[in-house]
């Protein structure tokens, strides 16, 4: 018996490609029926939804709350994504432990990371990890519209019939997203200066204090894989003290345990900070709830943010 989630990945493969079930999928793109779509994460489901408007059904793995960095794909996965006719995930090993079956999934059929076409410039490094990025894109709206463009490029080269449907959904999301960042910065003014200064459980808002002028700091690093010490959380309480940070923030898909034992040394030595609220991370809100979609998601994110240290 195999027990081995990719051994029996590799196997569909290979009885896939024997079968001809490629130009199945080419035959699902031309005969009208609903492109069947898979994502990784909420984040990707929601572009790609608004880019294929009704010509797709979409299905995202991870669901609020779940943490990507950690995430397993399960048996319970296996059928999701032989059946879809296309896998988008984010890349930049957000999803570190699905790499081997996105792998052998692309060789039955697309398999596309939604940030395959962002400037290596326009990446942020990890320190201490040559040739490694930062994966949490989506928090530059700016950096986020790349991946938006590059879905909308994959499904107009693989469904051309349906070009002018994609491109208008595209535009239209685009813009949207330009006055979300736009609100974003004006908003984060409110902000006194010197109080602008963002503290979670993992270093997961780069992109977002690089955008917008906000000073970042998390206890671990940019995947929650990554173990914190006693020094870690010591060194963040001496900082939080020194700059007066009035609040510090916990995330939706992490434990509020290493928050927690910050806000427990500030108190041990006499400065009162408070948990300003819960960030959505690395997953969004429920669906059909205002931060269940990616505009809401960051619109409540900053929203939060303002509120806590204006």
């Amino acid at each position: 018996m195999i027990k081995s989630f990719s051994k029996i990945l590799l196997l569909l493969v290979i009885a896939g490609t024997l079968l001809g079930s490629c130009s199945g999928k080419r035959e699902s793109f031309a005969n009208n029926k609903k492109i069947r779509i898979v994502t990784t994460t909420g984040m990707i489901q929601d572009a790609v939804e608004h880019v294929t408007g009704d010509k797709a059904e979409v299905l995202a793995l991870m669901g609020p709350g779940v943490d990507p960095h950690l995430y397993k794909a399960t048996q319970g996965d296996l059928e999701k994504l032989t059946s879809a006719d296309i896998v988008f995930y984010n890349g930049l090993h957000l999803e570190g432990k699905m790499g081997e079956v996105f792998e052998k999934l692309g060789r039955l059929k697309p398999v596309i990371a939604v940030s395959k076409d962002i400037p290596e410039s326009r990446l942020r490094t990890i320190p201490g990890f040559a040739g490694t990025h930062d994966p949490h894109i989506w928090f530059d709206v700016n950096l986020w519209k790349e991946a938006v463009k590059a879905v909308t490029a994959f499904m107009i080269e693989h469904d051309s019939a349906s070009a002018d449907v994609y491109t208008r959904n595209a535009n239209a999301y685009l813009q949207q997203m330009d006055s979300l960042h736009t609100s974003i910065k004006a908003q984060l003014q409110e902000i006194p200066a010197e109080q602008r200064v963002l503290i979670t459980a993992h270093d997961a808002f780069g992109y977002f204090g690089d955008a917008y002028g906000i000073e970042v700091r998390g206890l671990q690093g940019i995947s929650t894989v990554s173990e914190f010490g006693l020094k870690d959380v010591t060194d963040l309480v001496n900082f939080i003290i020194s700059r007066k940070i009035k609040a510090i923030f916990v995330e939706t898909s992490v434990s509020q345990k290493s928050i927690n034992a910050v806000v427990e040394g500030c108190n041990q030595k006499g400065w009162q900070v408070k948990i300003g609220g819960s960030l959505y991370s690395d997953a969004m809100g429920a669906a059909g709830t205002p931060s269940g979609n990616y505009l809401g998601m960051v619109s409540a994110n900053v929203n939060t943010i303002v509120t806590a240290l204006k």
